[in-house]
């Protein structure tokens, strides 16, 4: 049954079969994850000791997100926040619960490594919408839950072409409404782009634009994606080839997040600065 929370409806992220990707795609996600696995096993190990070495907790970083059909499923990262940092919800950019070696590893993005055996399970895939908490996904309007029809990706068009951080001030505190109202539709627009025909050739292309992103080469957006992006607030936008690296949405990273009840509003924040509507006592994780 539908809760309304500040103006806002929480609505159960309800499961179905969802639409799993092609066999082309599905290929190129076993393939290019198990080769990513054995190439980068002994990087990804010595980053893991490196964690464990440098701030008290785990080496790696667990949390349900939303999977294929709404379907809950366990996502690996590296732990780049503090153990005991507490459950306050910043400014991704500047978030003083980051250790010194997380800040590294989420420049160049490799604290998302892990995920490759989220893609081998076939949990998620390569290129595909944002790997949503179930706290955000509660709130999402029923025209914009199609997304969870299909496999999260690690990376994707538009987390690529429009990183959240794009939509919203620097530093400025953003409220949940302004986050699934302005944020997520834009979002899954841009995501459509991609969706309604993921071939080969277009994952492979937004893999090449990943890649781009990460090692800081220029990266126009396409036109389509500059059309959506138009129709956005102009003092909520911010130039896209400032921002590095892939848009998060995480809960606070101090090891494990607590499991997740797919038909409430769980623990899950996103990482930009949020007021949460009056009348949600809820916290951070």
């Amino acid at each position: 049954m539908p809760v309304s929370e500040g103006g806002l409806v929480a609505r159960p992220v309800d499961p179905s079969d969802g639409i799993p990707p092609s066999r082309a795609r599905r290929l190129l996600d076993v393939v290019g994850a198990a080769a990513g696995l054995v190439l980068l096993c002994v990087p990804m190990a010595v980053l893991y000791l490196l964690v464990r070495a440098t701030s008290r907790g785990p080496g790696f970083f667990r949390q349900v997100r939303v999977g294929q059909g709404g379907r809950p499923f366990t996502m690996y990262k590296f732990r780049t926040m503090r153990r005991d940092a507490g459950g306050l919800t910043v400014t991704a950019e500047h978030d003083p619960r980051v250790t010194r070696l997380g800040r590294l590893l989420r420049k160049w993005s490799l604290d998302e490594l892990p995920q490759l055996v989220n893609v081998l399970r076939g949990d998620m895939t390569l290129v595909g919408p944002r790997p949503e908490t179930y706290e955000l996904a509660v709130y999402y309007d029923p025209a914009h839950r199609w997304v969870f029809d299909h496999r999260p990706g690690m990376t994707g068009f538009a987390q690529v072409h429009l990183p959240d951080y794009d939509l919203l001030t620097p530093g400025r505190e953003v409220d949940l409404a302004e986050y699934i109202e302005r944020v997520v539709p834009t979002r899954a627009a841009i995501d459509a782009l991609y969706l309604r025909e993921p071939t080969l050739r277009a994952t492979l292309r937004t893999l090449a634009d990943t890649a781009r992103l990460v090692l800081r080469l220029p990266l126009a957006p396409p036109p389509e994606v500059r059309a959506i992006v138009s129709g956005v607030t102009a003092d909520a936008a911010t130039p896209h080839a400032a921002r590095a690296g892939v848009a998060r949405s995480d809960a606070a990273e101090t090891g494990d997040a607590p499991s997740h009840d797919t038909g409430s509003a769980v623990t899950g924040t996103p990482m930009v600065k949020v007021r949460r509507p009056a009348g949600d006592s809820g916290s951070a994780a």
